[in-house]
């Protein structure tokens, strides 16, 4: 079971080998994105060269992969990761946390690039695919 970070969506559809292939490998095995990557993919789509033709991959991705809304224990999970980042002094941007919330609420996998962040998560199982 893998939450599928931004990024690694961005590889995949660009064609990048390895994230290419990492799906295949586990395309049996559920996956899905967070609310928070599809805003971020929208927003990136809106500012490309090319919104509509980038819109209609971002609803291509939101189709394939179930997309996790925000609710009450994710909120909960973010508000605890959020103190505890800021008690040990190595605070993370807000949009990171609430897809760490995510992957740690539904008790899945977090497939990233963004090891260095995302480590600091104590108890986050985290995957690079890139």
């Amino acid at each position: 079971m893998y939450l599928i970070d931004t990024d690694i969506i961005i590889y995949s559809l660009k064609g990048v080998p390895s994230v290419v292939e990492a799906f295949r490998e586990r395309r049996d095995k559920p996956m899905a994105i967070s609310v928070i990557t599809y805003g971020e993919l929208v927003y990136g789509a809106e500012k490309s060269a090319s919104p509509h033709e980038n819109m209609a991959k971002v609803r291509r991705v939101a189709e394939i992969f179930p997309v996790v809304e925000v609710s009450r224990g994710v909120m909960d999970t973010f508000g605890a990761l959020k103190a505890a980042l800021e008690k040990s002094g190595e605070p993370l941007d807000d949009f990171d946390i609430m897809i760490a919330s995510t992957a740690m609420m539904l008790g899945y996998t977090l497939v990233t690039n963004n090891i260095r962040h995302f480590s600091r998560i104590t108890g986050l199982p985290v995957e690079n695919w890139h």
